[in-house]
C-alpha cells in the first residue's frame, strides 16, 4: 500500500489507539486527580503519533527517521510512566499489561518502519 498521508502509516494508527486508551485510563479515579502524571503520560502518548505525523513532512528519509526515533522514545516514556501509575494503584495489573504491550507494539512497528526507510530512498 502506498502511503499518501500520515494517517496511512500503520504505526501512526497504532499510536492513535494507544493515545485513546491512555486518555481513557487517565480519566478515572485517583489518576484523574494526579495532574502531573496525567499530563505527562497523555503528552507522551500523543507525542508518539504527532512525531510520526511531523516526520512524514520532513522531506527526506533521514529527517523522517529522526522524528520516528523521537516517537520511539515517547513510547518508551509511556511505558515508564505506566509503572508509576501501577505503583500508585491508578491502574490495575491488567490495564498496565495491556497499555504497556500496546506501547511496545507501537515502538516495534516504528522500528520496522525506520528499518524500511533506511533501506529505501525517498
Amino acid at each position: 500500500m502506498k502511503i499518501e498521508r500520515f494517517e496511512d502509516i500503520e504505526s501512526w494508527q497504532i499510536a492513535r489507539e494507544l493515545t485513546r486508551e491512555i486518555y481513557s485510563a487517565t480519566k478515572a479515579g485517583a489518576f484523574a486527580k494526579d495532574y502531573g502524571l496525567k499530563d505527562q503520560i497523555t503528552r507522551a502518548s500523543g507525542s508518539i503519533m504527532h512525531n510520526i505525523a511531523e516526520g512524514f513532512d520532513g522531506g527526506s528519509n533521514a529527517e523522517f527517521v529522526k522524528f520516528l526515533r523521537y516517537a520511539q522514545r515517547s513510547a518508551t516514556e509511556v511505558q515508564s510512566q505506566l509503572y508509576v501509575a501501577l505503583d500508585q494503584s491508578y491502574i490495575t495489573e491488567s490495564q498496565f499489561k495491556e497499555l504497556y504491550d500496546q506501547a511496545a507494539h507501537a515502538r516495534a512497528k516504528i522500528g520496522g518502519f525506520i528499518a524500511y526507510l533506511l533501506r529505501s530512498n525517498r
